[in-house]
């Protein structure tokens, strides 16, 4: 079908970017790149300061702005609407259930009104809150803020905290003194956002970036000393990450290095920053582990020997080396184990099976098991964990699509969850007012994907009601089929909400993510197709009133259905969308492109990999064709998807559209990846890119 004009938006003549042709030839096969140029030649200064933009692109960017504004000119009421809607199922003065350490017990807060969190602590048993750090006060005078990992020292008297003030997530860590409430000395720029402290809390470990902002050297901080930062170990690899973490008993620091398909751990004693890193296990391509320490052993996490969906094994903590790594939890095909937890006497994992999560709590004296049973169709599971090692009780959360999140303690001896709190909506909510549905649709060849829904109870399901479906597709990441109180400003208004389960993630199994990555990456983009058809088969909604969804990765999704049928779309939103991936996977110079090659291929190295992703990559298929409404959404100083990959896409798909359905870019100048940082300036994007979706059906009035 071809879709109408879609007279609601007004007529404006679009920004047209210079051309400026580049030619790149690899493998024989010459390439010709218009907007090559708009990829500022500075781009690492400009993550860490826009104001180094060269003022040729800075004038397009704004360009783009004025733009999309005229073309939503006359959704300012709506907007404001939306987003008081969405606000006002936000309880504002939010707090979390504090968690039990030692003598006190952590939580985090929102005030009313407030943008960021303020973290305090009280009395283990309950009593007054001591405020930690406070967001707002962090934040005041700053466009953008954004706090990364806040943890503290073993003894309770500090806080190692990070914060990113540019949105490039370049953070600085501080240390700050619980007593006073000051802020020592010791600061260090240019993290990966988190601090480790040591065993007794003189100093902590960090990841420092690189120029490629990638987390290659872990370093030891001591507090307060004349010295300089320890070198503790430094990755060589530019395909790999570097993380840290510590252990519930603080008695270990673990080093991770890893990228999408394979991992290392190298391990140290807590109490002796000087110790020799050692390693666990020598990285072998495509094996994967996690370490669980567990006292005086740690429990594996593998897909070793096979185990696609993975499989548990221990290991003693004198020497967790491979050869002693032993079998605890078999591995089973169909059943993915996501997650571990160790307590004292007690083992928890998250797992999938049958496409749905669930928690399974094992003693580890005789390895009894039991499963926590939930009833409804289609529902979300989180592991929150426990922040202290012996102790019979750890914290999960659930919801559904029509179910608010719940939070519960469970006694893993007597088996009882005890309900801590369930998210409010104070604006209200009625979960009968909603049905939810897990649906599968048939891909092309033959494997059913799975569809999660809400939509009002009553709905007419004649093709008649808009529906907004929501796809990812990578990296193995699955989207819960939780609850999610912005998309109810869409529902209730009518529209399905509906998340296409494709494959990439690991919804069913390992194999799911695989038959969705490199060569069989195709796969992500027909199964969402189908997803749609399916939708509108079975009476959901009608193409011309169906708006697909997708950010990052998901952008990449969105940018290749654009290509591959824009006639099953009205419109498309693609948030910071990696769309121009060929040129990115050649550019082993921009900000994470190594260890990015398991995921997608390495086109450099490989004229198979070129070709597997010339021929999706949405940047290089863009063709003459109508395509449904489009809006981009981008950040200037976003390190994952450059800002100039949605730039160039905007600009390329204008010259070859050959219908009148309107395409734009907003970007935002003074933010990252994550878009705006405060929880209701995000809102305010939000409600820009409902408002497009509902002008594009017709609905905008």
């Amino acid at each position: 079908m071809r879709h109408e004009k879609i007279a609601a938006f007004p007529s404006a003549p679009a920004p047209r970017p210079e051309k400026r042709p580049q030619e790149d030839t690899r493998h024989g096969i010459t390439r010709i790149d218009e907007y090559a140029w708009l990829r500022a030649e500075n781009w690492q200064e400009v993550l860490k300061d826009p104001a180094q933009l060269a003022p040729d692109i800075r004038a397009h960017l704004e360009a783009e702005n004025a733009y999309h504004k005229q073309l939503m000119a006359g959704t300012e009421a709506l907007q404001e609407a939306l987003f008081a809607e969405m606000k006002g199922r936000i309880k504002e003065d939010d707090s979390s259930v504090p968690m039990k350490d030692g003598p006190y017990a952590y939580g985090s807060a929102w005030r009313e009104g407030g943008e960021y969190p303020r973290f305090f602590r009280t009395p283990r048993e309950g009593g007054a809150e001591e405020v930690l750090l406070d967001g707002d006060r962090e934040a005041e005078g700053k466009s953008y803020f954004h706090i990364g990992g806040v943890d503290h020292s073993p003894d309770h008297t500090r806080l190692v905290w990070g914060a990113d003030e540019k949105g490039s997530e370049f953070y600085t860590l501080r240390v700050r003194d619980i007593a006073s409430g000051r802020d020592l000395a010791d600061q260090v720029e240019n993290t990966g956002g988190s601090g480790v402290f040591n065993a007794d809390g003189s100093g902590f470990f960090y990841t420092l970036l690189d120029e490629n902002h990638r987390p290659s050297k872990l370093f030891f901080h001591p507090l307060g000393a004349a010295e300089e930062d320890r070198l503790i170990y430094e990755e060589p690899d530019p395909g790999f990450f570097m993380s840290v973490s510590g252990s519930r008993l603080n008695d270990w620091i673990l080093i991770c290095s890893h990228n999408h398909e394979t991992s290392e751990y190298r391990i140290l004693p807590a109490d002796d920053s000087h110790a020799e890193p050692r390693l666990v296990a020598a990285r072998e391509t495509g094996l994967q582990y996690d370490l669980e320490p567990a006292g005086e052993e740690f429990f594996i996490l593998t897909n070793a020997d096979g185990a696609k969906d993975f499989k548990i094994m221990t290991a003693p903590a004198a020497d967790p080396s491979r050869e002693n790594w032993r079998e605890v939890v078999a591995h089973e095909p169909g059943r993915l184990i996501l997650s571990i937890l160790a307590f004292k006497d007690h083992l928890v994992r998250l797992e999938r099976k049958d496409g749905l999560p669930r928690i399974v709590v094992r003693e580890r004296a005789g390895g009894a098991e039991h499963v926590i049973a939930f009833e409804e169709e289609a529902y979300s599971l989180g592991l929150a964990g426990a922040l202290e090692y012996d102790t019979d009780t750890f914290r999960f959360t659930y919801s559904s699509m029509t179910t608010p999140t719940q939070e519960f303690d469970y006694d893993m001896r007597t088996r009882r969850r005890t309900l801590l709190k369930t998210q409010e909506v104070p604006s209200g909510h009625t979960p009968q007012d909603y049905v939810t549905r897990r649906l599968m649709a048939p891909a092309p060849d033959g494997e059913l994907v799975p569809i999660s829904l809400v939509h009002r109870r009553g709905l007419k399901l004649d093709g008649s009601a808009p529906c907004l479906l929501y796809g990812y597709g990578a990296y193995g990441i699955t989207i819960p089929a939780a609850f999610r109180t912005n998309c109810l400003s869409l529902v209730d208004r009518g529209f399905v909400y509906a998340i296409a389960h494709v494959r990439g993630g690991k919804d069913k199994g390992y194999r799911w993510y695989e038959e969705g990555k490199r060569e069989k990456k195709p796969n992500t983009f027909t199964d969402f197709i189908a997803c749609a058809r399916h939708l509108v088969a079975e009476g959901y909604t009608s193409h011309d009133r169906l708006v697909a969804e997708g950010g990052s990765a998901g952008g990449m999704l969105m940018g290749a259905i654009a290509n591959m049928a824009p006639q099953d779309f009205r419109a498309i939103v693609a948030g910071v969308p990696f769309v121009d991936v060929l040129n990115t996977m050649l550019d082993d110079t921009l900000p994470l492109t190594p260890p990015e090659w398991p995921e997608w291929g390495n086109p450099i190295a490989s004229n198979e990999d070129f070709e597997v992703i010339a021929a999706y990559s949405p940047y290089d298929n863009v063709r003459p064709q109508p395509y449904p409404a489009i809006l981009a959404l981008a950040g200037l100083t976003d390190p994952r998807v450059t800002y100039w990959e949605p730039a160039k896409w905007v600009a390329r798909l204008r010259d070859h559209n050959t219908g009148d359905n309107p395409i734009m870019l907003k970007i935002n100048l003074d933010a990252g990846h994550a878009g705006a940082s405060g929880r209701f300036s995000r809102l305010e994007e939000v409600a820009f890119s409902y408002a497009f979706m509902l002008k594009a059906v017709g609905m905008a009035a």
